[in-house]
C-alpha cells in the first residue's frame, strides 16, 4: 500500500518536470513567430520605400530641362542620376534576399550606396559647402559656372533666343500698373526682364520702366545703371539676371536633393532595423 501511495505522489511531479521543456519549446516557437512577423513587416516596408526610387527615374527621364540648362551639361547629369537610382533600387531589393544567408554582407552592400545617395542629396541642397563645388548642380557649383563670363554670355544669348522676356512683354500688353504682380514672375523674368526693386522705377509695362527724374538711382546699385528699355538689352547684363537664373536651376535641383535625402534616410533606417531583426531571428533559431 505504501509503495502504491509513493508511486501516486511521484507521478504528478514527473509530469510537471516533463511539461517544463514543452512549455519552453512553445515559448520559443511563439517568440520565433513574432520575430518572423517583424522581419516580414520590415522587408515589406523596405520594398515599398524603394518603389518611389524607381518612380523617380521615370520622373527624371520625362522632366523637361530648364531653358538653356544644356549649356551646363546638366541633362547628362540627369541621365547619370537615373542610372544610379536604378542600381540603388536593385541593390536594396537584392539585399532582402541576402539577409538570412549573408546578413553582414547584405547590410554593407545596401548602406554604402544609400550613404552616397544621402551625401549627393545634401550637396544638391547646399548643406555641404566643402564638397558641393565639385558636385554638379549643387548651389556653389551653379554659382561658380554662372560667374564664368564666357559661359554666362552664352546663357544670356540663349535666354534671349528662347523669348523669355518677349513672351512676358506680349502677355503684359493689357496689364495696368495696379494689376502688375511681381510675385507671379519666375526668377528669370524677375531678374532679367524688369529692373531691380531697389531702383524704384515706375512701371509702364513689363519690359518698359520709367527712370527717376535725375536719370540715376540713389541706391548706387550697378544693376540700375545696367537696365535699359531696349528689348535687346533690358537687364540681361544685370547681376540680378544671373542670380535669377541660378535660383531657377537651384529650385529644380534642390527638389531632387530633398527626395534623395528623404529616401536615403528612410531606407537606411528600414534596412538597419531589418538587419537587427534578422540577427534576432537567427539567434532564436540557433
Amino acid at each position: 500500500m505504501a509503495d502504491e501511495a509513493n508511486a501516486t505522489e511521484a507521478t504528478p511531479m514527473a509530469d510537471t518536470e516533463d511539461n517544463k521543456p514543452a512549455q519552453g519549446s512553445k515559448k520559443n516557437i511563439f517568440k520565433l513567430l513574432r520575430v518572423k512577423h517583424v522581419t516580414g513587416i520590415l522587408s515589406l516596408a523596405s520594398f515599398v520605400f524603394s518603389i518611389p526610387i524607381l518612380a523617380s527615374v521615370t520622373w527624371l527621364l520625362y522632366m523637361k530641362s530648364y531653358d538653356c540648362e544644356w549649356l551646363f551639361k546638366l541633362p547628362h547629369l540627369q541621365i547619370g542620376i537615373c542610372i544610379g537610382l536604378v542600381f540603388v533600387f536593385f541593390i536594396c531589393n537584392g539585399a532582402l534576399f541576402l539577409r538570412t544567408r549573408l546578413p553582414m554582407v547584405g547590410i554593407v552592400v545596401v548602406v554604402v550606396p544609400l550613404t552616397l545617395m544621402f551625401t549627393v542629396g545634401l550637396a544638391l541642397l547646399g548643406d555641404n559647402s566643402l564638397e558641393s563645388r565639385k558636385i554638379p548642380a549643387s548651389p556653389l557649383w551653379l554659382k561658380m559656372k554662372a560667374d564664368d563670363d564666357g559661359l554666362w554670355n552664352n546663357i544670356k544669348g540663349c535666354i534671349y533666343n528662347v523669348h523669355v522676356c518677349q513672351d512676358l512683354a506680349a502677355a503684359s500688353v493689357p496689364v495696368q500698373s495696379y494689376d502688375f504682380d511681381k510675385k507671379k514672375l519666375s526668377p528669370v523674368e524677375l531678374g532679367c526682364c524688369i529692373p531691380p526693386e531697389v531702383c524704384h522705377m515706375q512701371y509702364v509695362n513689363d519690359t518698359f520702366w520709367q527712370k527717376d527724374e535725375n536719370g540715376t538711382d540713389s541706391s548706387g546699385n550697378a544693376d540700375c545703371d545696367a537696365w535699359s528699355n531696349d528689348r535687346d538689352v533690358l537687364c540681361y547684363n544685370c547681376q540680378s539676371c544671373k542670380e535669377g537664373y541660378v535660383k531657377a536651376l537651384q529650385s529644380k535641383w534642390s527638389k531632387l536633393g530633398v527626395f534623395l535625402v528623404s529616401m536615403a534616410v528612410f531606407l537606411i533606417a528600414c534596412h538597419l532595423a531589418l538587419f537587427l531583426a534578422t540577427m534576432w531571428e537567427l539567434h532564436c533559431t540557433s
